[in-house]
């Protein structure tokens, strides 16, 4: 079983258990107080969504840009600032930002991501690059024949390069690597961080789990191994890399469907695995999760939320998903003709709500057990 290697304790968090929450805590309560938006490296709560458009459409590759797909506008920037949200995860596809392996970036994508980087600043937001791909390239799976690590290394090393703005730019390496192996995966995520490492890059680094990247499989065996052992010694010289993990809210947990487990369902994967993450030094995002418009399915987002809310192990999430182009999609948070969705309400109550870091040493209250949605 190829695994990512022994941690070195050197390399470890540069604040212990302890006083990571101390800091958290303290950052926290400067944000509430100041009203300053977070950036990639600040340490208080990174709180958003995916602004999809930019992945749409993958038969049409690469496609015609604003007939197959789409960037994010100004206006859907300033829309989830409003609102308090400082992180955007932009998907993108790989084969439209390099035409052809290891070859200088595509220009006219690059100026989009350009000017997304740019509309997250003047925002106060962290944009995060999504690698919307599942470990293919144009059909061809990464790390079997075709497709290397080495290839991987490459676009996120010209990447880094070309969006060198660590405070408001993250790189999010691979979205559900499904089609490889968990261990394969883990080992290619190392590479490629020590990699942008090696390069001089400073950027807070995403790292998805293996498959789906699912919390409620972490610790289940697919392919030879868990999630849970592949990524427990997981490393950066710079301490700035997290684990990315979704969560749908149906039974399947594929997100493709309206129905909604009940809250408390949830409660079990995510402490468990908060304390898995406690016990390795390591950080989570909530890269993925999304709520049909319903009551029901509104009370299970909401203890989602707050069972992902821990400053301490949670660096934070995007709710799946923005963007103009979804229309009715039933997940959709975006505007309709400038209204809010349902959704936005139980949102946006933690895009502004960072109180509970200030108690209980940076733990957040449990949902009560009859927890409701008004």
């Amino acid at each position: 079983m190829t695994q990512p290697g022994t941690t070195d304790p050197a390399r470890r968090s540069r604040y212990g258990r302890t006083s990571w929450r101390a800091v958290m805590a303290g950052i926290a309560g400067l944000v509430m107080a100041s009203g300053a938006s977070a950036v990639c490296l600040g340490e208080a709560p990174l709180r958003g969504v995916n602004l999809s458009g930019a992945e749409f459409n993958s038969k049409q590759l690469p496609g015609e840009m604003f007939r197959h797909y789409t960037y994010p506008s100004p206006g859907d920037f300033e829309y989830f600032a409003e609102k308090g949200a400082n992180l955007v995860r932009l998907p993108i596809r790989w084969e439209r930002v390099q035409r052809e392996l290891r070859s200088e970036l595509d220009g006219g994508e690059l100026a989009q991501i350009r000017k997304a980087v740019s509309r997250a600043r003047d925002n106060g937001q962290c944009l995060l690059l999504d690698l919307h791909n599942y470990a293919a390239w144009h059909g061809n799976v990464l790390g079997e024949g075709r497709v290397t690590t080495g290839d991987l290394i490459d676009v996120w090393q010209r990447l880094a390069r070309e969006l060198d703005d660590p405070e408001h730019v993250a790189l999010g390496l691979m979205n559900e690597p499904f089609r490889m192996d968990i261990a394969d995966w883990a080992k290619t995520a190392q590479d490629t961080l020590y990699a942008l490492r090696e390069q001089g890059s400073e950027h807070l680094v995403v790292v998805s789990g293996g498959r789906w990247s699912g919390v409620h499989e972490w610790f289940k065996v697919r392919t030879g191994t868990t999630n849970a052992d592949a990524f427990a010694g997981l490393e950066d010289p710079l301490d700035r890399t997290v684990l990315e993990v979704h969560q749908y809210l149906n039974e399947g947990y594929s997100g493709t469907h309206q129905d909604c487990l009940p809250p408390e369902h949830f409660d079990g994967m995510f402490e468990k695995l908060s304390r898995w993450a406690d016990e390795n030094d390591q950080q989570l995002l909530l890269g993925e999760f999304g709520s049909p418009p319903r009551e029901e399915c509104l009370a299970s987002l909401e203890r989602i939320l707050h069972l992902s809310n821990d400053p301490s192990t949670w660096r934070g999430w995007a709710y799946w998903a923005a963007g103009a182009w979804w229309g009715d999609y039933f997940l959709t948070v975006h505007p309709d003709d400038g209204q809010d969705r349902p959704q936005m309400s139980v949102l946006e109550t933690f895009f502004r709500d960072w109180s509970c870091a200030d108690v209980k040493n940076g733990q957040c209250p449990e949902p009560p057990e009859d927890l409701a949605v008004d």
